[in-house]
């Protein structure tokens, strides 16, 4: 057994040393990391084998995943994303440099004044102790009602409730707590780029389905249905899309929810951005699926990006289980946080909605102009647009427009969109046009 052992080390060794090498000529060519259909046809070796050898499949495919995981994370090195572009021009910024920021989901308008308002009260008030990991009752209570209202469903009580210290956060501990190593989740792309961090550090697999927007950024129903597998257990949503802004046609999205629902599949759906639709879209709560996931937040929506504050809406099961990881984590959310946020529950956010529509709508004038390549979003507030230059690099082209002032997220940070750039509608009108124009200006040269 010692020797069997201290062999498959030294293959590990082996195997990790090639990936690195591998992942070196991927990143000199312009390769994506990750291969799905090579992938794939490796998995079948693996499934294959495993039944002539006689070993349990979804033992060797889940010994499969692991390997497959460590070979992603020797070639991830340096992966350059729309945080990481956030992060140099505020070191810029710091140094005196002047930046226009549209790389970052971060609205530039205050929170509601009812926001200021609740801060000065939670002293008072006593909202400054220890808490339950879900959540004060009070504000689960408050929230179950305001989803209630807000989506038209019935079924949703505190006991449905989990506050966390951002949405981010829910999605950590949905795949954290739900997931095994070795186990698969489906991830839609481009995503938010934190739903494969989530998994690939919990040693989740992640499977990717690739949308282009020469197919309106639609996801193939019978791509989702070919890539599932006994160690698949949940397909991530996000519609609002973040980057695309893209909503699915209510059909589509049935589908893949009826997919989920044969397979038993886990639903995470990231709704931060329903605030911001301009079509028609449905929220997954209206399914009644036991197993769907719903995160929320109060960055976008109320523009209170620096409270960290969110909120996911599922199962109790589930809640119990989230919970649990995130007392250990961080024993319970700010307490004057979240009275602060229940207070904002009462104002009207509508403006912002508006404001926000308005600002995409310079950026799509600006764009077309431009000569960009882009579907029109249906809400969220980011154009996602592919710029038609040949060998056009957007993590070399987000860095050159620092130097200019400009801050823009590159493509390559939502999957494998080197040609593509990310830009935020987060600003007011003059500046958005003034960022558009120093694009312009870049592009033409």
């Amino acid at each position: 057994m010692d020797e069997v052992t201290l062999e498959m080390i030294k293959m590990l060794k082996t195997r990790t040393d090639i990936a690195r090498e591998i992942g070196d000529v991927k990143k000199n060519i312009g390769k994506a990391i990750t291969d799905e259909s090579r992938e794939d046809n490796l998995r079948e070796k693996v499934v294959a084998l495993s039944k002539e050898i006689n070993l349990d499949e979804e033992i060797a495919t889940k010994f499969f995943n692991f390997l497959l995981n460590e070979s992603i994370k020797v070639q991830s090195t340096n992966k350059q994303t729309h945080l990481s572009i956030f992060l140099k021009a505020k070191s810029l910024e710091q140094q005196g440099k002047k930046i226009i920021h549209m790389e970052v989901g971060e609205p530039d308008f205050l929170p509601p004044p009812i926001v200021k308002e609740a801060l000065g009260e939670v002293y008072d008030k006593g909202f400054v102790k220890y808490g339950q990991a879900k959540g004060i009752p009070i504000f689960r209570e408050t929230l179950a009602k305001y989803i209630s209202e807000k989506f038209n469903v019935t079924n949703v009580t505190s006991e449905n409730i989990i506050v966390s210290p951002g949405a981010r956060f829910s999605i950590f501990t949905a795949i954290t707590a739900l997931l095994n190593p070795g186990d698969e989740i489906i991830v839609i792309e481009p995503a938010w780029p934190a739903y494969k961090d989530c998994a690939l550090n919990s040693g989740i697999k992640i499977r990717t389905i690739n949308t282009t927007l020469e197919d309106n950024w639609e996801p193939s129903i019978e791509k989702i249905r070919k890539m599932i597998n006994s160690n698949t257990k949940m397909i991530v949503l996000n519609y609002p899309n973040n980057p695309t802004g893209k909503i699915l046609p209510e059909k589509l999205q049935d589908e893949i929810v009826e997919v989920a629902k044969e397979n038993d599949l886990y639903i995470l759906s990231d709704e931060i951005y329903s605030e911001y639709k301009k079509t028609k879209w449905k929220s997954i709560l209206c399914y009644n699926y036991e197993k769907s996931i719903v995160t929320q937040s109060f960055s976008k929506s109320h523009a209170m990006t620096g409270f960290r504050i969110g909120y996911a809406i599922t199962d109790h099961v589930i809640v119990e289980k989230m919970a649990k990881l995130q007392a250990l984590c961080l024993t319970n959310v700010s307490e004057p946080i979240q009275y602060t946020a229940m207070k904002a529950l009462e104002a009207d956010t509508s403006n912002n909605t508006n404001t926000v529509e308005d600002r995409l709508k310079i950026l799509i004038k600006e764009a077309e102009e431009i000569g960009l390549d882009f579907v029109v979003p249906d809400g969220a507030m980011y154009l996602f647009a592919r710029v038609n230059k040949e060998g056009f690099d957007g993590v070399e082209f987000a860095n050159n427009t620092l130097d200019r002032g400009l801050a823009i997220a590159p493509g390559e940070g939502f999957g494998n969109y080197k040609d593509h750039i990310r830009i935020s509608a987060c600003q007011d009108e003059k500046t958005l046009t003034e960022g558009m124009n120093i694009l312009r200006e870049i592009l033409s040269e």
